[in-house]
């Protein structure tokens, strides 16, 4: 004689809700946690404040006067009579090329003067001068 289980035999089902819950979870944590992987790659010099600071998101070549005055394009120490050489170059590749003038605050004017003045008569037309949001 057959005896009859008495467990009911439920079919097995797929919680999806908890599921989704999970994955927005951990879409929003990827999401912020990049967010904060993103660095920019220059040199720590001390920039003055500037109250109508903007900050721009494009590609754009960075060149660095540290206190010191030592100059640096994208993080490589150039030598001044090397300096236009490198930015024809840099032309060269791309014309329409936009440079960030990053000078210390404690830098000599002169030197952040001549470096503008070198951009001009090379021709460049898009120089920005980087500058930090003044604390209020």
């Amino acid at each position: 004689m057959k005896l009859r289980s008495l467990r009911v035999e439920r079919q097995p089902k797929l919680m999806i809700i908890p599921m989704i819950d999970i994955i927005f979870f951990l879409l929003v944590f990827f999401m912020m946690s990049t967010l904060y992987m993103v660095e920019q790659r220059t040199l720590p010099v001390n920039l003055p404040q500037a109250s109508a600071a903007q900050a721009d998101v494009a590609k754009n070549v960075a060149i660095t006067i540290a206190r010191d005055g030592v100059i640096y394009i994208e993080q490589e120490q150039i030598p001044p009579e090397l300096f236009k050489a490198r930015i024809q170059v840099q032309l060269a590749r791309q014309a329409d090329s936009a440079f960030v003038l990053r000078a210390d605050k404690q830098a000599e004017y002169g030197r952040v003067v001549q470096v503008l003045d070198e951009l001009k008569a090379l021709g460049v037309k898009k120089v920005a001068v980087a500058t930090e949001q003044a604390q209020r």
